[in-house]
């Protein structure tokens, strides 16, 4: 296995995992900072008033998301077992 081979398959590692984690913190991060916005005009700084939404959209966005994640997972997956003997050498 050469310096390359490695550097490539830990490139399309660091890929898969980034859009695979994409849409869920995205959309974390937007619930975030529209719950601060809120808590900032509302003057309420109750903890759970940012926690509940923003798992409640963690939950929704991952359960809308999974489908299209299971196959890129599946897809990457495929792609690796199918070099599997370029890497064993």
């Amino acid at each position: 296995m050469t310096t390359a081979s490695v550097v490539d398959l830990m490139r399309t590692a660091f890929l898969a995992t980034f859009w695979v984690s994409l849409p869920v913190l995205a959309v974390g991060f937007v619930v975030g900072i529209l719950m601060s916005l809120a808590q900032i005009i509302t003057s309420i700084q109750d903890s759970s008033f940012s926690t509940v939404p923003r798992l409640t959209a963690f939950l929704v966005a991952l359960l809308l998301a999974m489908p299209w994640m299971l196959a890129r997972l599946m897809s990457y997956t495929i792609a690796l077992f199918g070099d599997l003997g370029r890497f064993a050498h």
